[in-house]
């Protein structure tokens, strides 16, 4: 088994050529075929205090074939067979269950999907986490009653792999799409290519919170900032209107009033992706698979082998890496 891994606390990652297998537990056996870099992971690689079991292989995304069960009969491995490609995103993995950076795995089968007909393996790592997450605030905002009719839609941290994704998924849904960016003139061409509208610099949301009430700006927004970004698009968002949150970028304070609830009925709500119901991650995947277009995905995608993964995390943390970064963990 080829494995990243992190062997103990404050220890640095390293890649290992032939990793103790015997590390692994859970009940359905994989072949690892790809996962995916986020910045959860380039924490996870830095020492950034993600880690919270060790030795730990991190990757918190992983696609892969099952190769066998380690479960009893009635269990709920019995949904998958030798063969069946399965994708896996959170539950743990990569924190304090071991992750996508190996070429073997061992998962629990209870947020275990199994992998779209339409979907590669590649693709599927593509959308990895931050896909999934981008798909759970769409979905969010479409259970809100959110419709192209109803006006602007805000992403934020657009260039990055979630936010990216946010912004193909609304454009292909119809909606007229704001994206907010810390590099314009690097990143606008790009995310008008994936459907903005207009790019908008992060600097207009992010400075000192303004009033708690401003002018209504937004029916809708995506947020992978926080802090006083979060409170600006409160503050700007439409009567009625409804804010996915997911990130905390910019930090995890929220300096706002009651204001925009009580008085506009505007609603704030939470992503996790990682403690998703296994129905929502069915119904956010069958979604991914039918809306994100293949080409518009691949336009984004970037692929590395495991052997440049750890130097990579500097990359991601330092803001210099756009879209999605696909590991090919036999690379």
């Amino acid at each position: 088994m080829r494995a990243i891994v992190i062997e103990s606390e404050g220890a640095a990652p390293r890649l290992l050529e032939h990793a103790d297998e015997s590390l692994l537990s859970g009940d359905v056996e994989l072949d690892v075929l790809a996962s995916s870099v986020n910045f959860k992971d380039g924490m996870a690689l830095a020492g950034k205090g993600i880690a919270r079991a060790h030795p730990l292989i991190p990757g918190i995304d992983l696609v892969g074939r099952v190769t066998g069960s380690a479960g009893s009969a009635g269990s709920a491995t019995e949904r998958f067979s030798a063969g069946d490609l399965v994708l896996l995103n959170g539950d743990g993995i990569g924190e304090s269950l071991h992750g996508g950076f190996a070429t073997r795995a061992r998962v629990r089968p209870d947020t275990l999907v199994r992998l779209p007909a339409s979907l590669s393996p590649e693709h599927a790592a593509a959308i990895g986490t931050a896909g999934f997450t981008a798909m759970l605030a769409v979905l969010k905002l479409e259970d809100a009653g959110l419709t192209p009719d109803a006006g602007d839609i805000l992403v934020t941290g657009a260039s990055g792999g979630a936010g990216s994704i946010a912004v193909a998924l609304l454009a292909g849904r119809g909606f007229r799409v704001l994206a907010s960016t810390g590099r314009v003139e690097e990143n606008g061409e790009y995310l008008r290519d994936l459907g903005a509208a207009d790019v908008l610099d992060r600097r207009e949301l992010s400075e000192e919170p303004g009033r708690p009430l401003q002018s209504q700006r937004f029916a809708g927004a995506i947020d992978a900032v926080g802090s006083t970004t979060l409170a600006n698009i409160l503050a700007q968002t439409a009567w009625g209107g409804t804010v996915a949150a997911y990130g905390l970028a910019q930090g995890p304070d929220l300096p706002t009033t009651v204001l925009p609830f009580i008085l506009r009925g505007v609603t704030l709500a939470g992503i996790n992706s990682v403690e998703c119901p296994l129905p929502l991650r069915e119904r956010a995947w069958e979604a991914l698979a039918r809306e994100l277009d293949g080409d518009v995905l691949d336009s984004m995608t970037t692929s590395i082998g495991l052997s440049e993964t750890i130097p990579y995390a500097q990359r991601i943390l330092a803001g210099e890496v756009r879209g999605r970064t696909v590991v090919e963990v036999t690379q």
